[in-house]
């Protein structure tokens, strides 16, 4: 019989109801039975880190940075374990999925150092005898609501700087990947934590989230995922005066120049747009190539594109893993069948990839004769799919890349210092790559876009505290 993994309410595990987790790379596979909130119990944890925060706001900073430290000892202690629960159950391929669980320990360890380091200003006043201090303090409630994509990295970068910065957390993991996540809140409850300071209610967005959207107590909210979902958490957060932080995706550009290095720009691209199946927010599915290089880029992309191989995330041949489920494998291949209806030619993959075991395997697409206006070039696909647009010169390559409602992450690959450097001041993106893929960020520097891509202040690094944290100002005068 499969193991229910319950929710965690008020540091008790609860839960009776349970939804199985498939493995897309072999849809036999029940990687685990996961609990489903109700909108009761969603409302229950909401009163629970209600009722924790004063206490743990207020809490000892040697306290924070025990119980971060030793959860990102553990989870790196165990990271072959969560790296082949996490390739389970999203399908991203082993060394994929191990390197994010090193990075979600990363991001516990720094912010475990974040405790310690979180300073203020003391200033003078313009009045005689007075001085002025500047301190930052926790908000509240902070509501979680993570997408499937990164299933430990993306709720780590959240959790941890709201835990930290005295914050106490209901989290809701996207539906389809929860596993990830309750792991990371297993490890944080036997560390130490408080009951009631993180709250673990997994479940449908229409129930555990739209609970969340519509409580008052819920201080402030950070969401990744969609931009129709996004839009909704806004208008929610605006009706409740709510802080609220949204990261929903791009339509990220490479550019590569005629004096780029043939074989450094094959393997970006590569990376960048069909690594990780695709599926990444900052993958890179429009390839903006000057007239001079494209045809041998066009002919070597091609034949890396040929060769990728797609197979079982677990398999240790296996470069692309499967597409996360039905729904996600069914879009891609609606927008691959989009592009040739649009009139772009489908020079390599696109096709059904057959396995030992039934899975949701995609072979990366690469579309070339493609204009910045046809939908494959607008709209995020969210899988392995890339667009080649030629262009003539780096002025039109820089005004198609701009030429978007998203920007999270820009690309350029070129040997140039002068267009590289053009390029970082005038790419409209809140990220910008030089010779190195689009997707792949550190752990301790701000992560966020531009436009359409994001609202609200950065994540990660000690840029999270402008969210997770608010200002105060305090006048005192001398007795």
């Amino acid at each position: 019989m499969v193991e229910l993994h319950k929710n965690l309410i008020n540091g008790e595990w609860v839960g009776s109801d349970g939804v199985e987790n498939i493995n897309p790379s072999d849809t036999a596979e029940v990687v685990g039975l996961y609990a489903r909130a109700t909108a009761e119990e969603t409302k229950q944890a909401i009163a629970a880190a209600t009722a924790a925060f004063p206490a743990w706001s207020r809490s000892g900073i040697l306290e924070r940075h025990a119980i971060l430290s030793k959860t990102s000892q553990e989870i790196l202690a165990r990271k072959a374990e969560l790296g082949e629960l996490l390739s389970r159950e999203e399908g991203k391929t082993l060394p994929e999925g191990i390197g994010e669980v090193t990075r979600a320990a990363q991001i516990f360890d720094f912010f475990a150092g974040e405790v310690l380091r979180l300073a203020g200003e003391v200033l003078r006043s313009v009045r005689p005898g007075v001085g002025v201090e500047i301190t930052r303090e926790p908000i509240g409630v902070i509501g979680i609501i993570t997408p499937w994509n990164f299933p430990i990295a993306i709720p780590t970068w959240k959790i941890a700087p709201a835990l930290a910065y005295g914050n106490t957390v209901v989290i809701k993991p996207a539906d389809l990947v929860p596993g990830s996540t309750w792991a990371i809140v297993d490890i944080l409850h036997r560390n130490g934590l408080p009951k009631g300071v993180l709250n673990l209610v997994m479940g449908k967005g229409s129930v555990v989230g739209q609970t969340m959207l519509d409580s008052k107590d819920v201080t402030a909210i950070s969401f990744t995922g969609s931009v129709g979902t996004g839009k909704r958490v806004a208008a929610s957060s605006i009706e409740h005066n709510r802080k609220f932080q949204l990261e929903m995706g791009g339509k990220n550009p490479t550019v590569v120049l005629d004096d780029a290095d043939l074989k450094v720009a094959v393997e970006t691209v590569a990376q960048s747009a069909f690594f990780s199946t695709g599926q990444r927010c900052t993958a890179s599915s429009r390839v903006i190539v000057t007239e001079g290089i494209h045809d041998k880029f066009v002919d070597a992309l091609c034949e890396r594109t040929k060769n990728l191989r797609v197979g079982d995330a677990l398999a240790k041949e296996t470069e692309i893993g499967p597409v996360v489920d039905p729904s996600q494998l069914k879009q891609d291949m609606d927008y691959i069948r989009i592009g040739q209806d649009e009139g772009a030619e489908l020079r390599e993959g696109g096709q059904r990839v057959n396995a030992p075991t039934e899975g949701y395997f995609l072979q990366p697409a690469l579309f070339t004769g493609v204009t910045n206006q046809m939908r494959i070039a607008r709209e995020e696909i969210f899988g392995p799919v890339a667009a080649v647009i030629k262009v003539k010169d780096y002025e039109e390559a820089l005004f198609t890349a701009n030429d978007t409602e998203f920007g999270l992450s820009a690309g350029i690959v070129t040997t140039s210092l002068k267009y590289a450097t053009h390029f970082k001041r005038n790419a409209e993106a809140g990220m910008v790559m030089v010779n190195v893929p689009t997707a792949g960020v550190d752990f301790h520097v701000p992560f966020g876009g531009r436009k359409g891509s994001s609202y609200g202040s950065r994540e990660q690094g000690k840029y999270a505290a402008e969210f997770f944290t608010v200002v105060k100002t305090a006048y005192t005068a001398a007795g």
